[in-house]
This record gives structure tokens, C-alpha cells and sequence, in this order.
């Protein structure tokens, strides 16, 4: 037992595997206080709780590292990381991306091909009327230079470093030079940027194919702004009678996991879901009946039929019935960037009988959320349930894939599809773009192209180490785009 004296002259005691309240400690904002809280919280809401080494609060260096320590080191069958989404944010950063979108950027996204030297990174997406799409980027420009360091084979800790800082600016003013190439033409262009807030458009591109038959929509993420888009998506697909549909989540990683029932039941309908479940949430042990975090006794969320108005001022209002198409079946494409509340929508459709058809890339594999924690300024987010579909299915830790994927270590849930890897050379929304033009064939044919995406497992990418040598993924940063999120 150690005695400890923090700065309101309060002894905290600490004794291997005894736990305060952590009500006792929220909220009190000196540094030691904030780690006995994490601690204490971390005990009674972590969802594998009993596998954090119980360290001394006052023998860490900052509250942040000591958060780090507060998770599994376990690994899943398949020999990955069993907790990869353990995180953090400024509480205002949090409350940006959740509720508005907002975040700080330049207006592109970047898909790490390859994390390590030689390293590829290459344009996803941009969004309208920011610095990206102003200057004419758009996808399918890979990135050669940041602020004058080689991208591709930097490795040393201070080249990286610049790297990430440029990648992914904490605020706005930051300039930033650039050199991309176009994958297409071969030509290069030398930029230099000045990071704004970003507001990203969750839901956009909708079109139809074959003669209207098929409908067409990227989501890019389950936030508040998200709802009113979906809602206005798919009244628009009902109203031109699409008797197909295609969702294109391959960069979407999460939010709110009752948006993602709300999406399941615009797919599928009130027939195809009435009185199922969508998803079971499950706590730690500790709390087989009650929820930890609201106290309400545990119950199943249901597919959502109605608005719920997530945003601070909701642009329709809460219990405004959804549209729905009323399919049997729906096409997801994917790759290791879909994830959690994204995952959510596939399995809570197959527990309901709706068939999925996965085109693209393994997904990454996360059945488990959080609900954000606020203390003293810094919100946290650390794993506290998982859950299950209507069929009581819910192991997908190594994700789904097509089931023409080519096999390796890893053990995804095979499901219809094909595997398809993500086209850089073609706009999305493009019917000639490699997933959707696979989506479309198998549509009319069953037929698969030759496989062309492996199953593999990206998970989180953390800040490159000098060992690892790893650059930042873009979820690194925006925490609401990776996950599956209970309460607003």
C-alpha cells in the first residue's frame, strides 16, 4: 500500500486490487485525482476489466500515460490485438466531431495503403470548397512529401513526427507543404495548405443505375449531421422506387449505434424487422442485468422506425417515422476503414434474414463501444460492451469478409460477396469504379471478378515508434469515426 498526497492535501490510498467509487474522484482535476478516477472507472466499466494490470496511480508520468495502461494487453485467437481502440480527445474536440462533423484539416482524406517504408498513401476523398478541392485535388493523388520530408521512406522519429503534424493538425492556421502525384498522369504538385475546420458531409454522391433499378449512396460516418441526411436519402430512394440498393461504408468507421439501426430499418422495413432485435448490448460481468453508465436495467435496441434527432437542434422532429425500402437484401461495400457501428448495420441485417452482399476488403473488426467519458476537460473512451444480433451473433473481432477472399491468419466471418480492392483510378459513385462496378455485375449475374483484396486486419494505426515505424491513420484523430457509440 502506498500513501499519496496529491495537490488538495488529501491522502489517496492505493492498494493493489481495492477499488473507491470513482465517484469519488470525478471531476476533482488534479493530476493524481484524475488517475484514481480513471482507475476506479476503468474497474467497474471496462468490458475485460480483469485483465488491466492494477498499477500504482502515483508511479505513472501523466494522466494520459497512465490511461494507456488501463486496457487489455491480451490477443485475440487469430494472434491481433484484442483491444486496438482504446483513446482519447480534448472534451470541445470531442464535442466538434461528434455533433457537427467538424474537424481540423485541409479537406482530404488519406488512405494508408502501407504504414511502413516504403510507405503509400493516397487521396480517398475530398470535400467541397475547402483547400483540397479548391487547390483541384481530388482521389487518387498519393502523397509524396509533408513539409519537406520524404512520405515514403522517412524513419527517423523526428521526420515522422513532422509528418503526423502536418497529416493532422490539432488546430487551425497550420500551414503545411505538400507534394502529391497524380496516380493517373504521373504529374506532381507542390502545395502548401492552411488547416481550417472541416466540416464533413456524412452521406452524399446519390445516384441511381440500371435504368433507376439500383440506388446508390456513400456514408462516410454515423454522427449527428448524419440523420437528416439519411432521412432525406432515403426518401428520395423510395420515391424513385429503387428495387436495389448499394451503400458504400468503405471509409465509414462508426458513431452512434442506434443510427446504424435506423439505417438497418430504412433498408430493410417494418415486415423484415418488427420485434427483432437489432443489437444486445453487453457489459462486463460485473453488471449482468444493469446498464453501468445510465443505471437503467439492461434491454435490447430494437430497430429504429423513427427520428430520433441526435443533433443539438434537430432538424425534424424526434419520432418522425423513417422511409423504408423494404429489402430482403442490400450490398455493403467495405474495407478494413468500415468498422464498428458500420459493422453493426451488417450484422444486425443478417440477424434479422436480410442478406448482405459484402464487395471490397475484409472490415476491421470491432464489435465492441464505449459511451464518452468526460473528466476535467479530457473525454475517454475505453471499451465497455459488446453485443449481439437477433441470432445472438456477435464475434466478428477479425471482421466480416467476401467469401472469395483469399484466406490468411486471420478469421473473419465469411458472407456473400466478392473481394474487391479498393480503385483509386476512378472517382466513387463511378460506375466503372472497381467495388460498385462488381456490385452491379453481381447483381445481374452472382458472379464474382477475380479476387483481387486479401482478408487482413489494419485495425488502429497508433503514431509511428521508432520501432514500428507507423504513420497515423486519419481515425487516430477523429475518434467518433471509429466506433460504436451509446448516448450523445
Amino acid at each position: 500500500m502506498t500513501d499519496n498526497t496529491p495537490e488538495n492535501g488529501k491522502s489517496i490510498n492505493w492498494t493493489q486490487g481495492v477499488f473507491q467509487p470513482s465517484s469519488n474522484f470525478y471531476q476533482q482535476c488534479q493530476a493524481l485525482n484524475e488517475k484514481h478516477w480513471l482507475r476506479s472507472w476503468s474497474n467497474e466499466t471496462y468490458l475485460w476489466y480483469d485483465e488491466i494490470i492494477d498499477r500504482d496511480p502515483a508511479k505513472t508520468t501523466g494522466v494520459i500515460n497512465y490511461f494507456d495502461l488501463l486496457k487489455t494487453e491480451q490477443l485475440t485467437d487469430s494472434g491481433a490485438k484484442k483491444d486496438n481502440f482504446h483513446s482519447n480527445l480534448p472534451t470541445e474536440q470531442w464535442k466538434a466531431q461528434s455533433q457537427s462533423g467538424v474537424s481540423f484539416g485541409y479537406g482530404f482524406k488519406i488512405k494508408l495503403l502501407s504504414p511502413s517504408a516504403p510507405r503509400q498513401a493516397i487521396i480517398s476523398d475530398t470535400e467541397s470548397d475547402t483547400p483540397a478541392s479548391n487547390f483541384g485535388l481530388s482521389r487518387g493523388y498519393e502523397l509524396l512529401e509533408v513539409d519537406g520530408i520524404d512520405f515514403i521512406n522517412a524513419n527517423s522519429q523526428a521526420e515522422v513526427d513532422t509528418i503526423n503534424a502536418g497529416l493532422f493538425p490539432r488546430e487551425n492556421g497550420k500551414q503545411t507543404q505538400f507534394v502529391f502525384r497524380d496516380i493517373n498522369t504521373g504529374d506532381v504538385f507542390d502545395v502548401t495548405f492552411t488547416s481550417q475546420s472541416i466540416s464533413a458531409q456524412p452521406v452524399k454522391k446519390l445516384t441511381t443505375f440500371a435504368n433507376g433499378e439500383v440506388g446508390y449512396f456513400l456514408f462516410n460516418s454515423h454522427n449527428a449531421v448524419a440523420e437528416k441526411q439519411l432521412f432525406d436519402t432515403f426518401n428520395n430512394l423510395v420515391a424513385s422506387e429503387v428495387k436495389e440498393l448499394i451503400i458504400d461504408m468503405r471509409y465509414n468507421g462508426g458513431g452512434f449505434l442506434q443510427m446504424a439501426s435506423q439505417v438497418a430499418y430504412m433498408v430493410a422495413g417494418r415486415t423484415n424487422t418488427q420485434g427483432k432485435i437489432f443489437e444486445q448490448t453487453i457489459f462486463n460481468d460485473q453488471h449482468p442485468n444493469f446498464n453501468p453508465i445510465t443505471g437503467e436495467r439492461l434491454k435490447p435496441l430494437l430497430f429504429t422506425d423513427e427520428f430520433v434527432g441526435f443533433a443539438d437542434n434537430p432538424a425534424l422532429t424526434p419520432g418522425t417515422p423513417l422511409p423504408s425500402l423494404n429489402l430482403d437484401r442490400v450490398f455493403v461495400l467495405t474495407t478494413d476503414n468500415t468498422c464498428s457501428a458500420s459493422e453493426a448495420v451488417i450484422n444486425g441485417l443478417r440477424g434479422a434474414e436480410v442478406e448482405v452482399i459484402q464487395i471490397g476488403g475484409n472490415t476491421c473488426g470491432k464489435p465492441y463501444g464505449f459511451y464518452p467519458a468526460d473528466n476535467c476537460g479530457t473525454t475517454y473512451f475505453t471499451i465497455q460492451f459488446t453485443g449481439v444480433n437477433n441470432k445472438g451473433f456477435g464475434e466478428y473481432s477479425d471482421g466480416f469478409a467476401p467469401k472469395n477472399s483469399t484466406q490468411s491468419e486471420f478469421q473473419p466471418v465469411m458472407i456473400p460477396g466478392c473481394a474487391v480492392a479498393d480503385d483509386f483510378t476512378h472517382k466513387l459513385g463511378d460506375p466503372n469504379e472497381a467495388m460498385l462496378a462488381a456490385a452491379l455485375n453481381y447483381r445481374s449475374t452472382g458472379l464474382c471478378p477475380t479476387a483481387s483484396s486479401t482478408i487482413g486486419k489494419q485495425g488502429f494505426v497508433p503514431a509511428l515508434t521508432n520501432d514500428s515505424a507507423h504513420i497515423e491513420d486519419d481515425r487516430a484523430n477523429n475518434i467518433f469515426n471509429n466506433n460504436r457509440i451509446l448516448g450523445q
